[in-house]
Order: C-alpha cells, then sequence, then structure tokens
C-alpha cells in the first residue's frame, strides 16, 4: 500500500513537473507577426493593440485569477507596466483560462482582483479561448514581447525565479533595452513557468 502510494506521488510530481516547464509548441514564433485582436476589458471595452498608436510595442501577458504562479508574479506584471508603459511599452494581460472550470477566473473576478491590486493596464477575458491558441500560450503567465509592427521579439518568462527575491536574470526587461538599442533580445526564448491554461 505504502509502495503504491510512494509510485502515485512520484507520478504526480514528474507530471507537475513537465507541465510547469515548457516552451511553446503551436502558435507564434519569434521573427513572426501576431495578428491584433479585440477582447473585453474589465471596465466594459473592447480593448485590441490598434487603439495604442504611439506604443513601441507590447507586453502581451497570459495570466489568471487562480494560478499561484501568476500571483507570485502579480506585483511584478504591475510593476513591469509601471517600468514601461510610459516608454512606449504597455502591459496587456489577458485571462485565457476557462471559467466554467476555475470559477475565479469568471469576468467578475476578474473585474474585482483588477480594482483590489490596482491594475492600470488593461485585463482582457480571452472569452471563448480563441486568442491563447494562436499565440502558442501554454502557462499562466506567459509572455509574448511584441514590437510596433507586432512581430514577436520575445517569448517565455518574466525573469527567472518564481521567488522575486531571488530572480537574477529579468528576461522581458532585458528584451526591452535590446529592442530600444536596435538589437534582438537575447535569449529570444526562455520556458514560461506557470499552471497549464486550462
Amino acid at each position: 500500500m505504502k509502495a503504491t502510494a510512494g509510485i502515485s506521488t512520484a507520478a504526480v510530481l514528474f507530471l507537475i513537473g513537465i507541465s510547469a516547464f515548457t516552451i511553446s509548441g503551436d502558435g507564434y514564433k519569434v521573427g513572426q507577426k501576431a495578428a491584433d485582436f479585440s477582447l473585453k476589458n474589465v471596465d466594459g471595452k473592447m480593448v485590441s493593440l490598434a487603439d495604442y498608436k504611439n506604443a513601441k510595442g507590447f507586453i502581451v501577458i497570459f495570466t489568471c485569477n487562480h494560478c499561484p504562479v501568476a500571483k507570485a508574479y502579480e506585483q511584478r506584471i504591475i510593476g513591469l507596466n509601471e517600468k514601461f508603459a510610459s516608454k512606449g511599452y504597455p502591459v496587456i494581460a489577458i485571462n485565457p483560462t476557462n471559467p466554467d472550470l476555475y470559477p475565479d477566473d469568471s469576468f467578475g473576478d476578474m473585474q474585482a482582483r483588477a480594482k483590489e491590486q490596482g491594475y492600470k493596464f488593461p485585463y482582457l477575458m480571452d472569452e471563448g479561448q480563441k486568442i491563447y491558441p494562436k499565440f502558442g500560450a501554454t502557462k499562466t503567465p506567459h509572455v509574448f514581447l511584441l514590437n510596433k509592427d507586432l512581430e514577436v521579439k520575445y517569448i517565455g518568462a518574466i525573469d527567472d525565479n518564481q521567488d522575486a527575491d531571488a530572480a537574477k536574470v529579468k528576461y522581458v526587461e532585458n528584451a526591452i533595452a535590446a529592442l530600444d538599442k536596435g538589437q534582438s533580445p537575447a535569449p529570444a526564448e526562455t520556458k514560461a513557468v506557470g499552471c497549464g491554461i486550462k
């Protein structure tokens, strides 16, 4: 009985490990151009990238309410917008989760979360889960950094550690710095770490 339980626990941990570390499969690749979208924001208005006439690029982040990893990165997502929106790189957060499976990700709960945390960026609902497969997002959070022409320049994690205090390499910040210098981000892709999109 104990041996069986040990095997089951090991199998579960192995599966969790596999689901936590993946590089996007189908969807946009670095260098490809993303299609614009129109999604409902928590304020009830529809938002598209074309609305940002003066943007130099976009920090598109697939995230959600329920995922512990997304919650761990929430303040860093807020920080990215505070640091880079005024420099032409706004955060565009998209919730790809099916609220029928995770009620905490309902539109009403998204509105409450955005208000509670003081989001100053769009928090959009991927109603019908039509947008995240186009991007190839697999985790929450999962970042796609686009330039002003909507070309994908970086895909992956925000930084190298879920624990903010232990994070040493700030992938998104470094990628934006490279773009501002007219360079290609290096690395251009990292492993997204988080909850699998349901």
